[in-house]
């Protein structure tokens, strides 16, 4: 079972890699006209997700849990923010810079 402390070397912003995902298996979503996409998206417990910004300005990643299990920097286009979902629950994120801008990721 991995801590939080050890989840978090997982973490990996603007494209610098921390360390192996969980999982072999990648997923990935895009951000383009302050639009996330897919807006809901479907994993397994263990799986890394990355966020590639494609939009011309600045965009976060943040967790809407309180406090916040992940939180990106602000992604400047082509910037990409990574997460390793350690387990079963539907995970509510948004961008902290356009708050209309809303993403799910259920975690079987």
């Amino acid at each position: 079972m991995m801590s939080l402390a050890g989840l978090a070397m997982f973490c990996i912003g603007s494209g610098a890699h921390a360390g192996e995902p969980a999982s072999s298996e990648g997923k990935t979503v895009t951000i383009d006209n302050f639009t996330f996409s897919p807006a809901v998206l479907t994993i397994s417990a263990g799986t890394k997700v990355t966020w590639t910004n494609r939009d011309d300005i600045p965009h976060t990643v943040t967790d809407a849990a309180r406090p916040p299990g992940f939180k990106s920097a602000a992604l400047d286009t082509g910037d990409m923010f990574s997460w390793v979902f350690p387990g079963p629950g539907m995970y509510h994120y948004f961008c902290s810079l356009h708050p209309r801008m809303e993403g799910t990721v259920v975690v079987k």
